[in-house]
């Protein structure tokens, strides 16, 4: 299995714009950093984890051109702002995007893409279900047994039917998600993003966990003997909703992972070659029990 890196910067991305800073204007591709996103690529699924608003730009770079899921860590508008570019898989797949959120998820989405839930629909809204999720297990399947979109002009997407004739999508295509033994099973890992619940993941041994500032001590037995841990950390300094690079190093030790990313990083840590360099010392001399590195856009890790 196969871990890719969407995006691996902050909600204002790498550069940030009218910024002159030497990160913002440095030459190297590692240091252009889209919203925090991930591609688990597992048995044959495509996983994606968020769905940000440079989704669009980072599934032409990387290629990708069907997806199984998504899974949503949380509401914020650089996590979920390009759920809308899904209609283009809607049309070349001809499925539902299926996405996997929190109920609390969800009532924000229903705010936020209103058209998308409205009755009747407007013709050409993305088409979406949704599975609710909490903290238990559950599977994902491939998106290719469910029934195909059918595209009808002036009023939008139905299900073909045996007789020829097309039924609309459901009004409303929410339903539980479930642990079948089938599939591809996804183990949510609780954790605090500033004061909000929000759900990282783990699938066999990787774990993606971004936008914490803390997590729960109960959940620490989900992350042992992981070949690699994702970690979020924004600056140097204390951050109300995110890890410090200090608090970060204190988890990525206690986790102990084979190797320990680095994402959800601003332009205030130096460049990656510097800052690269500046981890393998830190934690040669704080004998952290993970090789520390900040990952980059592009990067495909295994495992």
């Amino acid at each position: 299995m196969k871990l890719r890196f969407m995006g691996t910067g902050t909600s204002l991305g790498v550069p940030i714009v009218g910024c002159g800073c030497e990160v913002c204007r440095s030459s190297d591709t590692r240091d252009k950093r889209f919203r925090s996103s991930a591609l688990f690529e597992v048995d044959g699924l495509n996983i994606l984890v968020d769905c940000g608003p440079d989704f669009r730009s980072q599934m032409l770079r990387e290629g990708i051109g069907h997806l199984d899921a998504i899974l949503l860590t949380h509401n914020h508008k650089d996590h979920t702002g390009g759920l809308d570019d899904v209609r283009s898989l809607n049309y070349i797949d001809r499925r539902a995007a299926e996405i996997y959120c929190e109920p609390r998820v969800l009532e924000s989405l229903k705010r936020e893409y209103p058209y998308a839930f409205a009755s009747p629909r407007y013709p050409g809204a993305p088409e979406w279900h949704l599975h609710i999720i909490g903290d238990k297990p559950f599977a994902v399947h491939p998106n290719a047994e469910d029934r195909e979109l059918v595209w009808v002009h002036n009023v939008g997407y139905g299900y073909r039917l045996p007789d020829g004739s097309v039924e609309p999508t459901p009004e409303n295509n929410i339903d539980n998600a479930v642990d079948d033994g089938r599939g591809v099973r996804v183990f949510p890992i609780r954790g605090i993003h500033g004061q909000m619940p929000i759900l990282g993941y783990r699938i066999g041994k990787i774990a993606y966990l971004t936008d914490f500032s803390s997590i729960p001590e109960e959940e620490f037995e989900k992350l042992r003997g992981l070949e690699h841990v994702t970690l979020n950390t924004v600056s140097y300094t204390p951050h109300h909703s995110h890890f410090s690079l200090d608090q970060a190093l204190q988890i990525a030790d206690r986790i102990a992972a084979r190797h320990t990313w680095l994402t959800h990083l601003s332009h205030t840590f130096p460049v990656h070659a510097n800052f690269s360099e500046e981890l393998l010392r830190v934690c040669a001399e704080r004998n952290i029990h993970s090789d520390v590195q900040p990952a980059y856009d592009g990067l495909v890790i295994e495992a």
